[in-house]
């Protein structure tokens, strides 16, 4: 019996230990920075690009404002990393009712790198603001970053992803009027249960239209014999990207909170191997020698 309680005592304490270091991994996320910059703490960006490759880049969690017209296209590129799920928040502070001749729709769309439309799977990404409302918020969170797709589908990939703001129905009279918008874009780890095990290259789109491959290492080799030094701003590698790298990779990364269930699991079955032979091979027997049975004659 002190075995039996020895060994549940190990396997109390085990699962404590295993349940106290998942708990961080799953609640781990980017959840943004109060409205804050991430990089010095500082107010955000207080400007944004007018189609897709003006975009205005921002970090996760980086708040960003912009005083635009009333029927502008905002737009926005944030980083997001495979695994990640994705939520955008916009507000968009109205003109004075007084100005204004009617109600308006606004809407919010997430694009990924490859400029495809991201369904919202929660959030209110299209909302009407009637004449006498002072303000409108919107939201989108989109379906979690797989880290490979299949070729026909249109799952959202690690990459760029492209916000834009703008509204959709309105009173004609009530274009041009001043508004003041402000985004947030932040993510959190869908945790490991979730991760897919594939690997794809990072939709990052170049900035810089008709940008040639990398040349091979034969073409470069008949370059240099030639004399011609080529100009290297062509390259695809150097040509400028519409965000940069997170310093985690776009990957998931080596690390998830299945090692921990893994090794958790594996510690607790030896346990209960251990505890279930304690308690079936019996009491250790007191003497020295074990018993024979009398010799015949």
């Amino acid at each position: 019996m002190r075995a039996l309680r020895r060994t549940g005592a190990v396997l109390a304490l085990c699962a404590a230990a295993l349940f106290t270091a998942v708990a961080p991994a799953v609640a781990d996320g980017n959840d943004g920075n109060g409205g804050k910059d991430a990089r010095n703490g500082k107010d955000g960006l207080t400007e944004a690009g007018t189609n897709f490759r003006t975009a205005t880049a921002l970090e996760q969690g980086e708040k960003a404002t912009a005083t635009a017209s009333t029927g502008d296209y905002l737009y926005w590129v944030v980083p997001v990393s495979a695994g990640q799920i994705p939520t955008v928040e916009a507000d968009v502070e109205l003109p004075d009712a007084s100005a204004r001749h009617g109600g308006a729709t606004w809407q919010l769309d997430v694009y990924d790198g490859l400029r495809r439309h991201q369904p919202c799977a929660s959030g209110s990404p299209k909302r009407h603001a009637d004449q006498q409302d002072t303000s409108v918020s919107l939201s989108c969170t989109v379906r979690q970053v797989r880290s490979w797709s299949e070729r026909w589908a249109d799952d959202p990939l690690p990459g760029a992803y492209y916000l834009r703001l703008t509204v959709v129905d309105l009173p004609e009279q009530d274009l041009g009027l001043p508004i003041d918008a402000e985004v947030t874009a932040t993510a959190r780890d869908a945790g490991g249960k979730h991760a897919d095990g594939g690997e794809l290259a990072a939709l990052n789109p170049s900035l810089r239209s008709g940008t040639l491959a990398e040349p091979d290492s034969g073409a470069a080799d008949d370059s240099a014999d030639s004399g011609d030094s080529g100009d290297s701003g062509d390259s695809g590698e150097d040509s400028p990207r519409a965000v940069a790298e997170p310093e985690d990779g776009w990957g998931s990364g080596w690390w998830s909170d299945r090692w921990v269930w893994t090794a958790g699991g594996g510690a607790l079955g030896a346990l209960a191997a251990v505890g279930g032979y304690t308690l079936t091979r019996g009491p250790r027997s007191s003497g020295t020698g074990s018993a024979r049975p009398p010799a015949d004659g």
